[in-house]
């Protein structure tokens, strides 16, 4: 079967039998003689012809030749090669079943001069050989009686409906299967760190994958209107892989927001470090960035300036003793103090930075579980 073209071949042995009186004897009166076989071009044939021949020529059958009897009774059975139209239904593919009809009918003469009957209500399948990708379930036989609007006598005809089921073995471990291992690479990549790259190449060559198995598919079925299940699931699958590649690149974006981006919007603590955080399980990543408080009834200059158990009065002490100028001293203690400050300034905006940095990764976490 050519599903592209929505075209089936099939070998047919057509076996036709009528009555001619005209072609009668007595065969007692030619030495017992019953039957004899003579080319089929001496007799009348009746035009019987396939309906919804898809081939370019009509006459597919083989000049055989016919059983005549002595009652008149004529028998021809003749090999034939036909193509017939079949409407090919692919939206289960590759589970699906199709349903192809040959009709069969005279072409000249209508049912006042040709009572057309089927011998037999299915199809003999007896000498029917195997296909690879087809199983042949039945061929029942009907008959039909049409009246066409340019005529008004009968004309009947014989249809053979050839029940098809696809074999799918090929397709699951061709198409099938292959395509599952590659989607469940999909989801393994929001198991990277947010901060690879090789999540994007992860997802880009799983879409190019699945795009050959959707053409290796398109290229075998009919343009139609139905889409096949398999083409469903892959452009689920392309759809889901190409929002989660996108959602990547702009999750690393926020991921490598440097240390001068701008703080987190309070909406966005809120809802995603706080909630979103919760429901996904991502909890506190590294240290705590806030500023330390100063202790109460403690002064920076005298951690800076003097040892432990030191006060100022002996330093000052100390300053006069070694021949230093109260002022000087002062003078010396507040650059020192100034330089510290100055320090633990840098000190505090590159934690403060730290932590816009570490907020906008955990956001990029809390979204990349999301």
């Amino acid at each position: 079967q050519d599903e592209r073209n929505q075209v089936l071949t099939s070998y047919l042995w057509v076996r036709q039998a009528w009555l001619d009186a005209h072609l009668a004897w007595d065969k007692d009166a030619y030495g017992g003689i019953d039957s004899i076989r003579i080319p089929s071009s001496y007799v009348w044939r009746p035009d019987i012809i396939l309906y919804n021949n898809a081939d370019d020529r009509f006459g597919s059958s083989m000049e055989t030749n016919v059983v005549l009897r002595s009652d008149g009774h004529i028998t021809w059975d003749s090999p034939a090669i036909t193509k017939s139209s079949c409407k090919v239904d692919v939206s289960y593919f590759p589970f699906d079943g199709q349903r192809c009809r040959l009709t069969f009918g005279s072409w000249t003469y209508n049912g006042n001069q040709i009572d057309l009957r089927n011998q037999l209500d299915t199809g003999d399948l007896t000498d029917f050989v195997e296909n690879v990708e087809w199983e042949v379930l039945g061929m029942p036989a009907t008959r039909n009686v049409i009246t066409y609007g340019c005529c008004s006598e009968p004309y009947p005809d014989v249809t053979y409906t050839l029940l098809l089921r696809r074999r799918a073995s090929f397709y699951i471990f061709n198409l099938l299967l292959p395509c599952i291992m590659v989607s469940f690479l999909a989801p393994l990549g929001f198991y990277l760190p947010a901060d690879s790259g090789e999540k994007v190449s992860l997802g880009v060559t799983v879409l190019l994958a699945l795009t050959v198995f959707q053409l290796l598919v398109a290229e075998s079925m009919p343009p139609s209107e139905s889409v096949p299940l398999i083409g469903k699931y892959y452009i689920a699958t392309m759809t889901m892989i190409t929002a989660s590649t996108a959602l990547t690149i702009f999750i690393m974006n926020v991921h490598h927001c440097g240390p001068g981006a701008r703080p987190v919007p309070p909406w966005a603590r809120r809802l995603i470090l706080h909630h979103m955080a919760r429901l996904c399980c991502v909890y506190e990543v590294g240290e705590s960035c806030k500023i330390p408080q100063r202790v109460p009834g403690r002064r920076v200059g005298r951690e800076d300036t003097g040892g432990p158990g030191e006060s100022p009065m002996e330093g000052e002490v100390g300053a006069e003793a070694g021949g230093c100028p109260r002022d000087r001293c002062l003078g010396h203690h507040d650059g020192l103090l100034r330089n510290v400050g100055y320090i633990a300034g840098c000190f505090r905006r590159h934690r403060a930075s730290q932590h816009r940095t570490g907020e906008w990764k955990k956001v990029a976490k809390v979204m990349d579980r999301f």
